[in-house]
């Protein structure tokens, strides 16, 4: 087969799907291949309040209402020993709740409604290889279950293949592995553990250990309770050395949080467990000619504060916001890309900190597990360390002195309570805190911003004349 489409995305999770469909209701023409076939099995159950304008914009927010996700208004933290709740019916949060999802379910709607939005989706397709002319992407080879092979050719290509990665893991060999986070992940379901007391309704509860790492807990709409254990690679392979087994290491992990091991008092483990270590990542560039990176093809950074489907989705619709516009001819495509680079690039670098961040206040008594999730002299150098600064931290003009010392300083300036906000934990500074959609001039990426009715870019110089 050889065929043609305007724009060809790679994978159908949350990020493919999220620009299929807006390009789709732009009136492009539009082809997804997707490796598998909907539903399948994913983790990244927790999701934020930031998703639901896209959801909005995608028009697939009316879906996942219906559906019954359990809602999520908040979250509870046993961190540090300390205890707090974070609730998001408050005036600076963009919506007062949100879902816990499983995923299965939660990526094929989405799938579902780009198809019904006109996008042309094939499963059980995957694309083997990108071809270039020069340095621009403009076709893809793929092979299907059923032994067909072809070749589609396209205008834009969006990437949002995941971790598997097609242009940056495979081809391009751009992709570089945190020195930082270099964490494991262990995790399974729970039937009939007890509500979480105290916290907001449908919260997750978020609990450092004493000594190696943290654990999740999420009540999902089907009644189980997912719950991991996130620990350092070392503190991990040692424990599973002297327990025997990755089950013995979770069982006894979770003994060490009083509060969850009441809660599943009388619950009963109906899964088996899954395992993910080395997951933080990130491509050398987001964007090139021709192509987007999106969601976990371009990057990776951590569970512990549920940031991996904000910026998936967040991606797909920058990549889409940019597309549109190149193919309208609105915005050249210099432009929308360095748009596309900058916008995505700074909302990954806040969320970056922002959990190394969090790990930093992890008070236990080993003091490596801290070293490890600290980033390091490597992760920091490609990062806008004044930007981050300026972005996040209201109010400060300069780092002044503190430029060898930026990730400290900043960490510390987290750490200190915003107005109307308790001093616990980092002080108020949430993730919606972060990554505001750029939808106004004054909040421009590389000259440009987002507009939402259409999806699209605009120059911001043209709207201060």
């Amino acid at each position: 087969m050889d065929e043609r489409t305007q724009v060809l995305v790679a994978g159908g999770g949350p990020a493919g799907a999220t620009a299929a469909t807006l390009l789709a209701r732009q009136g492009f023409d539009v082809t997804l291949l997707e490796r598998d076939r909907f539903p399948r099995y994913h983790i990244g159950e927790s999701l934020l309040p930031s998703l639901l304008p896209v959801l909005d914009v995608m028009g697939a927010r009316e879906a996942v209402e219906r559906h019954g996700f359990t809602r999520k208004t908040g979250a509870f933290y046993g961190w540090s020993g300390q205890e707090w709740q974070l609730r998001f019916d408050t005036s600076d949060r963009p919506a007062a709740y949100s879902f816990q999802v499983i995923r299965s379910e939660f990526d094929h709607l989405l799938l579902e409604h780009a198809r019904a939005q006109g996008v042309r989706v094939r499963e059980e397709t995957q694309v083997r290889r990108v071809g270039f002319d020069g340095d621009r992407t403009t076709s893809a080879t793929w092979t299907s279950r059923d032994g067909r092979a072809g070749q589609t050719h396209f205008r834009c290509l969006v990437d949002a293949s995941g971790r598997a990665g097609v242009l940056a893991a495979r081809q391009l060999r751009t992709r570089r592995f945190h020195d930082v986070f270099r964490n494991v992940a262990a995790w399974g379901y729970w039937r009939g553990a007890a509500p979480l007391p105290g916290a907001p309704e449908g919260a997750i509860g978020v609990f450092s250990l004493p000594e190696h790492g943290w654990i999740w807990a999420i009540p999902l709409h089907d009644g189980t309770l997912s719950v991991g254990l996130v620990t350092d690679k070392r503190s991990f392979n040692r424990a599973r050395d002297q327990h025997g087994s990755v089950d013995r290491l979770y069982a006894q992990a979770l003994t060490q949080c009083p509060l969850l091991e009441r809660m599943l008092g009388g619950a009963q483990r109906v899964s088996d467990l899954k395992v993910e270590s080395d997951y933080s990542y990130v491509a050398e560039e987001f964007c090139g000619p021709g192509y987007y990176l999106s969601g976990d093809a371009a990057c990776f950074l951590d569970p512990l504060l549920s940031t991996g489907v904000h910026l998936a989705m967040y991606s797909g619709l920058l990549s889409a916001a940019a597309i549109g516009s190149v193919l309208r001819g609105e915005i050249d495509e210099a432009s929308a890309q360095r748009f596309y680079r900058t916008a995505y690039r700074h909302a990954y670098e806040r969320l970056l900190i922002l959990v190394g961040a969090f790990y930093r206040i992890h008070d236990g008594r080993d003091a490596y597990f801290r070293k490890a999730q600290t980033l390091s002299h490597r992760d920091q150098q490609d990062l806008r360390l004044h930007e981050s600064f300026l972005n996040i931290v209201t109010g400060v003009e300069d780092l002044g002195d503190a430029q060898d010392e930026a990730v400290a300083t900043l960490i510390d300036r987290l750490r200190r309570p915003l107005d109307g906000h308790r001093a616990q934990g980092l002080g108020g500074h949430g993730t919606s805190h972060m990554v505001p959609l750029p939808t106004r001039p004054e909040q421009a990426s590389a000259g440009l911003y987002l507009t939402l009715a259409p999806v699209g870019l605009r120059r911001a110089e043209a709207d201060r004349s």
